[in-house]
């Protein structure tokens, strides 16, 4: 699939993303988190404690406002994208999601390609990885690292996932991390991705509590049952889960 690292416009040109009031919020958390660990070694309880409560009000306010304005992380904070992932690093992702050379899979909200270019790898040398985000510019960045990587099997779409621009059937599996939070309307996303999927297609979501568009396993697990997903298996503790559907159940 070598010779296949492309840009598709598949959509009219979408809005770009504006830093979100939770942004602003997560990243006042952050700081105060931080200034406050770092206060405690020299015996600033106070201050320490005081820097924890504006940490704990920024992190409430930014999960409030992310239920009232979803939207995707703009490119501007895509640096965050690089901190360690932890419980979702792409090793455990892999894990789940099982990808096979001669694949073809879908990625919807990659970002910079943090997921993206250790699962292309996984499906070469046959293999294919369709990418689909709503910014342009990350979907630029992400083919510049996969081009320094000499990963040639990514497909990159800048479209929407409330309506993807796919036939039907077509993908052995998709993945959406830290990203359903961030759409609209996650119901109609999650129609669309079971539309595309083949018939005991695999579906991985995955989110991280410290994402302030996270949503619980048990809220995710509503919104793909609604979507006619099938339930198989969590993985990691319910602030850092990946969970696994199928379009349909498995014959044992």
């Amino acid at each position: 699939m070598r010779g296949q690292a492309t840009t598709t416009s598949r959509r009219r040109r979408l809005p770009h993303a504006r830093i979100r009031p939770h942004d602003w919020a997560f990243l006042v958390a952050v700081t105060a988190a931080m200034l406050g660990l770092a206060l405690l070694p020299w015996g600033h309880e106070r201050w320490a404690a005081s820097a924890g409560a504006i940490a704990l009000v920024a992190a409430v306010a930014a999960r409030a406002w992310s239920q009232k304005y979803p939207g995707p992380m703009p490119h501007v904070g895509s640096w965050t994208l690089f901190m360690p992932r932890g419980p979702l690093s792409a090793t455990r992702l892999k894990e789940v999601l099982q990808p096979r050379s001669g694949e073809r899979i879908l990625e919807v909200g990659p970002g910079v390609g943090i997921y993206s270019l250790p699962i292309a790898a996984a499906l070469a040398p046959s293999g294919l990885l369709d990418v689909v985000d709503v910014q342009a510019e990350m979907l630029a960045d992400l083919l510049r690292r996969a081009e320094k990587a000499d990963i040639r099997n990514i497909v990159a779409s800048h479209g929407d996932a409330q309506r993807l621009a796919y036939p039907e059937d077509i993908f052995d599996a998709a993945y959406l991390i830290s990203v359903l939070g961030e759409i609209p309307d996650p119901a109609a996303a999650l129609r669309e991705l079971r539309r595309v999927l083949k018939p005991a297609g695999r579906l991985v979501v995955g989110e991280f509590v410290i994402d302030p568009d996270f949503t619980s396993a048990r809220r995710t697990r509503e919104l793909a049952a609604t979507a006619g997903f099938v339930l198989e298996r969590t993985v990691g503790p319910r602030l850092a889960y990946f969970t696994l559907f199928r379009t349909e159940p498995v014959p044992v």
